[in-house]
């Protein structure tokens, strides 16, 4: 059923034009503990500061090199690639990506982690171990794996699934499963693969015999997938496509008249249930939408109608290529989410040439599954110089902090950052990527990934994706000031 003007006109009044993160006037800067301008013209032109600092205070050179905190706050390593083991006795992964946190047994936490490994296994130092039972494709160098962190502090790691591609932000679900999505369009036959690759895969951290003979949901299509959160109330999945030529779609996957999640649920749906639809927007006015780089003011609210994809196994033609230009809307870098506040937060890394509206470094949007829309919440302007200090760009994994806003893990050129935004908008470094795989002349920082909370909010877990490091910050963490 589609959005009638009357409705998305009643539904802008009552989600309210100028809301920022969670419901308070502003935008987010790029530099820190400023407010943006509410267009992004002004390019990250610093407004008047709001009343006392947020954050926890300017970061620390690391004298190891590796992660810069504020005072107070200290790490620790919890997997190393090359450099820890599995339990098998085979080196930890690569390309740690996205991470989720559940409570394991007897006071552990456990975590699982992809690893964004693309291309044949073979050219890759550290893949995901071929376990017996676990693997999809054994071309694949990719997978997950599941880290068990004890209350005496020791580690151990084992792997979850493996011979799949290139596993990016995936996403938790309500019943503590962990969703892997491969960002691949990869087919058998091509770029060394034995099968066909783009699918989401369940891995339970909790049941490793849940995890034998790993099976794609294929109800949720194959395309180039990023992340994916679930509606707890409503059953709907929620799905970002990371892909260009022509820029990548969101995605809701719609299960059929009395289907119920739960373990084991989804990799026994069959390969057409449900219905999996893209999102078409439109403004006030019932004008249509084309790319959510068209939005240039905090607070822009769109109305969407979902439509069906024609192939979501995308046989003979990429799924977004399925629809002209004029039948949906696209967005150029759609990365991770999360779910939190009775939706979806939803991040657009960047938009430059690729994309027709406005040029910005970020975009974070919120969909509220009640009322239909799409609310722009966090809007970066264009960073000048990623290679100074003191700016925040291109913003990637993210989660909401059990203290307020949202951590955002920063996947730009130049330095690399986790950092907050508070309620308000108001944002602040919380870690800085020290370890220089450049040269002192031309030096090079790896994206940071994974960013999580444990489930009682005390540890903030986040990845350096290459070499591939988890790692587990501790500190006075507060409640920040909106």
């Amino acid at each position: 059923m589609s959005l009638t003007r009357r409705d998305f006109a009643r539904n802008s009044a009552i989600t309210g034009a100028g809301v920022a993160l969670a419901g308070s006037v502003g935008a987010l800067a790029t530099a820190p503990n400023a407010l943006a301008a509410t267009d992004i013209d002004s390019e990250g032109t610093e407004a008047a500061l709001s009343p006392g600092r947020v954050g926890y205070g300017p970061l620390i050179a690391d004298p190891d090199g590796l992660l810069a905190l504020p005072a107070g706050f200290k790490y620790r390593v919890i997997t190393y690639s090359g450099k820890t083991k599995l339990e098998s006795g085979e080196s930890t992964p690569s390309n740690h990506d996205g991470t989720a946190t559940f409570d394991g047994p007897r006071g552990t936490t456990l975590l699982v982690n992809n690893h964004e490994i693309g291309g044949p296994r073979t050219k890759v130092p550290y893949p995901v171990p071929l376990t017996e039972g676990l693997v999809y494709d054994p071309a694949a160098g990719g997978g997950c794996t599941v880290v068990e962190v004890r209350p005496d502090g020791s580690i151990a790691e084992w792997v979850g699934i493996a011979g799949t591609a290139t596993n990016c932000a995936g996403g938790s679900t309500p019943w503590d499963t962990w969703l892997t999505c491969e960002e691949t369009e990869d087919k058998a036959g091509s770029n060394g693969m034995t099968k066909d690759h783009g699918y989401v895969f369940e891995v339970d951290p909790a049941d490793r015999r849940a995890n034998k003979s790993p099976k794609p949901i294929k109800a949720l299509g194959r395309y180039a997938h990023e992340a994916v959160v679930i509606d707890p109330k409503r059953g709907h999945a929620y799905l970002t496509e990371d892909a260009s030529n022509p820029n990548g779609l969101l995605y809701r996957w719609v299960p059929e008249d009395g289907f119920r999640h739960g373990r084991g649920k989804l990799r026994n749906l069959a390969d057409d249930a449900g219905e999996l639809q893209a999102a078409k927007c439109f403004d006030s006015g019932g004008k249509f939408i084309d790319d959510l780089s068209r939005a240039t003011k905090i607070g822009t609210v769109f109305g969407v109608d979902w439509i069906e994809v024609p192939d979501r196994d995308a046989k003979t033609t990429p799924t977004r290529k399925q629809f002209t230009d004029a039948q949906i809307t696209r967005c150029r870098k759609l990365e991770g989410m999360w779910w939190g506040d009775g939706g979806a937060y939803i991040v657009s890394s960047y938009a430059r040439a690729e994309s027709p509206g406005t040029p910005h470094d970020g975009q974070v949007w919120f969909y509220d599954p009640k009322r239909r829309t799409l609310t722009l919440k966090v809007l970066l302007g264009v960073n000048a110089d990623p290679s100074k200090e003191g700016a925040f760009d291109s913003p990637d994994n993210i989660t909401v902090s059990p203290y307020g806003g949202l951590i955002i893990a920063e996947d730009g050129n130049g330095i690399q950052h986790l950092f907050g935004a508070t309620d308000s908008g108001r944002t602040y470094p919380i870690a800085r990527n020290e370890l220089n795989l450049g040269t002192e002349d031309e030096p090079e920082y790896s994206e940071f990934t994974g960013v999580t909370f444990s489930p009682d909010g005390k540890i903030l877990y986040a990845n350096i994706q290459t070499p591939g490091i988890m790692l587990a910050i501790t500190g006075p963490w507060k409640r920040q000031k909106k």
